[in-house]
């Protein structure tokens, strides 16, 4: 069976993670602070907070910003149902939009379609790691005080504009879930240009405790912590940030090979009528996170047909980005109507990407897709 992802781990992490274990250290220290540093450096901004995922990083970022009950939150709908189970977390209600076809993305207009007098900030997610257009949104909610948090969870190595995804003025959240490109098996970091929410988000992860573990560690027997509020346990292990230090040396590469897999896909399978493909948007460059496949009414058989016939041929695939409006988790939330989202959640696969792919395992792939269209 091809997969649809498989991790880039070897023995660089084995070794970082026994390093981690033999030294003695192996919750939140050291070598946290070092991913912290590098990733920051890395996207090209300020501060790095580690963080157990990037759902609790959203989490932390709308508790420290304020935003609570009686405020509402616009959301896409097309993510995972993390980004919308966040604003809840705080007492605050999530707002479905509606994203653009092409991108997958929110917009400025999607936003306005929904924002309201309540509505204090937006949860903008670069979808399968395709960059949404950020400078139309700034414009749209800098003259109504309403805040961006970025949900790049899968975002990890695009590009907006000539920056990397993270090199903004607004807190932008990441994941290291397996399905992501950089990986520590879970968690997530928040990185943000604002030292200042940089070091409240560091307290509000240990559960507010007044000194970090680092500095209790080298303190005097008798000087005691202590908690001025009510905090977290967000944190990432020592474990953990000594792989994500391998895994981002690796991420450049992983980058270009999954545009390498992309382009080959694109070629083989954009003249097919019926199948739409993905392509970078003219303000950006994707990471190819995930290699979306929208299969139209013209393809000669429907989305799930297609994931049932490459299954037959040993090939994984999975359902595209769910509509979280629709889960019955939010039946009690009315949302506006989201044609856009609804029409390519029924109609978008992720087919296979990850960087040990070969060029034969993705011909086997678009040579079955093929013959489908032929009606085999």
């Amino acid at each position: 069976m091809i997969p649809v992802m498989r991790p880039w781990l070897g023995e660089e992490e084995v070794a970082a993670a026994a390093a981690t274990i033999r030294s003695g250290w192996v919750a939140q220290g050291p070598r946290v602070a070092e991913f912290e540093e590098r990733l920051a450096a890395h996207v090209g901004n300020t501060a790095g907070v580690a963080v157990s995922s990037c759902t609790t990083g959203l989490h932390l970022v709308l508790h420290a910003l304020g935003i609570g009950p009686g405020d509402e939150v616009v959301v896409p709908s097309l993510s995972f149902i993390a980004t919308a189970n966040a604003p809840r977390y705080v007492g605050a209600t999530p707002v479905f939009a509606d994203v653009d076809l092409v991108t997958q993305n929110l917009t400025a207009a999607t936003i306005d379609a929904v924002a309201t007098e309540r509505t204090a900030a937006v949860i903008a997610v670069h979808q399968v790691g395709m960059p949404l257009d950020l400078d139309e949104i700034r414009r749209y909610c800098a003259g109504r005080g309403i805040r961006i948090i970025e949900d790049a969870a899968c975002a990890s190595g695009s590009v907006y504009r000539d920056s990397m995804v993270g090199a903004g003025p607004d807190p932008v959240v990441f994941s290291f879930h397996p399905r992501k490109l950089l990986t520590t098996g879970e968690g997530g970091m928040i990185i943000t240009a604002d030292t200042e929410l940089a070091t409240r988000l560091r307290t509000l992860r240990q559960h507010a405790m007044s000194v970090s573990a680092l500095d209790r560690h080298a303190a005097r027997a008798t000087d005691f912590e202590e908690y001025p509020e009510l905090g977290f346990n967000f944190r990432m292990t020592d474990m953990q940030a000594a792989v994500g230090i391998v895994q981002l040396d690796k991420l450049d590469a992983m980058v270009e090979r999954r545009r390498v897999l992309a382009a080959l896909y694109g070629e083989a399978l954009g003249p097919i009528p019926g199948l739409r493909v993905p392509v970078d948007p003219p303000y950006g460059r994707t990471n190819f996170q995930s290699y979306t496949l929208v299969v139209e009414d013209a393809f000669p058989v429907s989305r799930n047909g297609l994931m049932e016939k490459l299954h037959e041929a040993g090939v994984a695939t999975r359902r595209g980005v769910m509509a979280a409006h629709r889960e019955p988790t939010f039946d009690d939330h009315d949302a506006a109507p989201l044609p856009n989202t609804e029409w390519l959640a029924d109609r978008a696969m992720i087919m296979p990407m990850y960087h040990s792919m070969t060029e034969s395992d993705l011909g086997m792939v678009v040579d079955r897709i093929g013959r489908v269209a032929d009606g085999e």
